[in-house]
């Protein structure tokens, strides 16, 4: 008989346990042999699982039917009015009314009468029951040992336990699909001993193995091991090869095994080839020669032009002095104006004494020498205008560039500021280098870091939180402070005020978990946190002692990954109002 759908137990006194046993044993008669013994540890290891359908052996008997739910009897519990209930179906009825009332025969069960009727369980767990998987298992077994049975039962359907492999086989199946007919199963390649999966295995052998023998690509007749090709190849008779006196002009491409022959049939045009090539190198050395001689004597006159052209700037030296590059520095350039204008002083002095004395000496060298000097005088001071023209051009292209950094470094933050702004009252706030900026907040450098602004709208409350790394009041030291911060805003002439939202504030899990740490709170509106901002921001209002650092930082929580970690704050925004 199945255990459900069977007829309501008639309405029947309470009994105790020593009652119930006597009478069900007067009614089993010689079915109580069947019972096992009732110690402790075998009760505690017999149990079945319920909402299933059972075949028993015998007839389901009324007395081990649930009043409730009318299958059978698991974990019962007897009322006063003698009616027992599954545990789950007891429990049910007190949860759908306030005084629970028994659907047998309306009377209120009192929960003080209300007992765990082990006797009856032990009888239930006791009864016997076909396999699920009958006819072709014919077991029978106590109810008790149900699911016990099934974990060993042949007949009872089983999933594959080769990775990947989704077909179920009757147990008594199961070694043979898994030695013979899985195609998921592992089996060892002949070639490199490793075990491949059977359906992958002829792909390993043809494609990827590399103990798998193979033809040579060349089609010289051998089978050599994949992995042994490139090195076959280098003396695989059947390879093409060029002729080794290819340099010297011979095209001819033979195999490998032929290519001697050509050496030795060849050896004419070969030696042919090679006298061509030698007189044309020696056409081409001859011309080598005519231009290293025509180079030399270009290098000569190079030379002595170079020794001229030291001597001119030795002489240059002498009358300027040893004053340095003169195009290095400007400072240099101004000394050596002031000792040109000593030059222009002497210059004029010797034209007089050669104005006296022209008529008894020939001056002229002389005078070619001043000419010179004076068109160097000029030079320098042509250099030297020019140097401070360049300067003046310098220092104010480097003011400009400043300028132009500056402005560029202000609108590069303005930029990163209006990409990461939300107007939707939600702030994802990231925190990089957490070591780094908690050893600062110590250190007393800087002992609090404010996020990025947000708004509740476009025009709605401007907004920030505020984090202390190292902890803030009752939280310094121990725990990291997060605060809530009402910003002075662009809209606050038309907002409502004070700030009266409810602000959830969060520190996120990072492992996909979602054990995230929350704070909630709704602004206190006669707090001057929530005013109208007079300045740049309110006081700031949170929670000092948010979270632990033992919390925070533990290893086996994953709050910080990567030495970063997100805060979240989010503004309700269901009952304000968009401008």
């Amino acid at each position: 008989m199945m255990g459900r759908g069977a007829e309501r137990e008639p309405q029947g006194g309470l009994r105790d346990c020593g009652s119930m046993a006597s009478s069900n044993f007067e009614e089993q008669g010689s079915a109580s042999s069947n019972f096992l013994p009732q110690n402790s540890s075998n009760y505690i290891s017999l149990d079945f699982e319920p909402n299933m359908e059972y075949r028993f052996v015998e007839q389901l008997e009324e007395r081990y039917k649930c009043a409730k739910c009318h299958s059978v009897l698991h974990n019962p519990h007897q009322t006063g009015c003698g009616h027992r209930f599954c545990e789950n179906c007891i429990l049910s009825l007190r949860e759908l009314n306030a005084v629970s009332i028994c659907p047998v025969d309306k009377e209120i069960i009192k929960l003080q009468e209300v007992f765990k009727d082990n006797c009856c369980k032990r009888e239930v767990l006791n009864l016997q029951v076909f396999c699920k998987n009958a006819p072709q298992c014919a077991a029978k077994i106590i109810l008790g040992r149900y699911q016990d049975h099934l974990l060993q039962c042949l007949f009872q359907s089983v999933q594959c336990s080769n990775e990947c492999c989704q077909e179920k086989v009757l147990r008594k199946d199961l070694k043979d699909h898994l030695g013979l007919h899985c195609q998921f199963r592992k089996e060892t390649c002949p070639y490199c001993k490793k075990d491949i999966v059977v359906m992958n295995l002829q792909n390993h052998k043809e494609k990827i193995c590399p103990e798998y023998l193979v033809s040579c690509p060349n089609n010289c007749l051998q089978i050599i091991p994949r992995t042994k090709v490139d090195e076959h190849i280098t003396v695989c008779p059947e390879v093409e090869q060029e002729c080794p006196y290819k340099h010297y002009g011979c095209p001819v491409k033979e195999k490998r095994i032929n290519l001697k022959e050509h050496e030795n049939s060849a050896l004419r045009e070969h030696m042919l080839l090679v006298l061509e090539k030698n007189s044309r190198l020696e056409e081409q050395i001859s011309d080598l020669h005519k231009n290293l001689e025509l180079k030399e004597s270009k290098i000569q006159q190079l030379s002595e032009t170079v020794k001229k052209f030291e001597k001119e700037f030795r002489q240059f030296v002498q009358l300027f002095g040893k004053n340095g590059n003169l195009l290095a520095n400007t400072q240099v350039l101004a000394s050596h104006i002031d000792k040109s204008a000593w030059l222009e002083t002497q210059v004029r002095e010797l034209l007089e004494v050669a104005n006296q004395q022209q008529n008894r000496l020939d001056l002229r060298p002389l005078m070619n020498t001043i000419d010179t000097i004076k068109e160097k005088i000029t030079l320098l001071e042509t250099y030297d205008q020019r140097l401070v023209t360049l300067e003046d051009q310098t220092n104010r292209h480097d003011v400009h560039i400043n300028v132009h950094k500056a402005q560029l470094n202000k609108n590069e933050e303005r930029f990163k500021m209006l990409e990461g702004t939300c107007y939707n009252g939600k702030l994802i706030w990231k925190v990089t280098d957490y070591r780094m900026k908690k050893r600062e907040a110590t250190e007393g450098r800087t002992v609090s870091i404010f996020s990025q602004p947000f708004y509740t709208s476009r025009c709605g409350y401007r907004l920030c939180a505020r984090a202390y790394l190292n902890g803030d009041g009752s939280g310094k030291g121990t725990h990291l402070s997060l605060y809530f911060v009402v910003m002075k805003g662009e809209f606050d002439s038309l907002l409502q005020w004070p700030f009266k939202q409810r602000v959830t504030m969060m520190l996120l899990d990072q492992s996909g978990k979602k054990n995230h740490i929350t704070e909630i709170f709704k602004a206190d509106p006669n707090s001057s946190s929530f005013k109208r901002p007079d300045g740049e921001m309110n006081i700031a209002s949170g929670c000092p002692r948010f979270v632990a650092h033992s919390i925070l930082e533990n290893s086996k929580n994953t709050y910080i990954k990567e030495d970063t970690l997100f805060m979240k704050v989010v503004v309700d925004l269901s009952d304000l109002e968009d401008l």
